[in-house]
């Protein structure tokens, strides 16, 4: 399912039309995003948690030479799976 896809599925389902789905769409992606680079943990009770998760600096090895290379600090979204939304998608 592409995000097209997706918003005519939100659309169908709620009741909006479909520009109306795609802006709460955007909005809850926008929301994720802003509170995420705050660094505000986001949980959605029956759904699941995004957080940001911080690698630090370290050194790692280049494949082809063998060199020894500096990966530097940095953060990911990450995404923690609700046990109630695990459970409703293994059939």
């Amino acid at each position: 399912m592409n995000k097209k896809e997706l918003i005519e599925e939100i659309a169908e389902k709620s009741g909006l039309k479909k520009v109306e789905a795609e802006r709460a769409l955007a909005a809850f992606e926008e929301a994720i995003v802003t509170n995420l680079k705050k660094g505000e943990r986001i949980a959605i009770v029956g759904f699941g948690t995004f957080t940001v998760k911080e690698s630090k600096e370290r050194t790692g090895r280049n494949p082809k030479t063998g060199e020894s290379v500096l990966i530097s600090a940095k953060k990911a979204p990450k995404f923690l799976a609700a046990k109630q939304f695990k459970e409703s998608v293994d059939c």
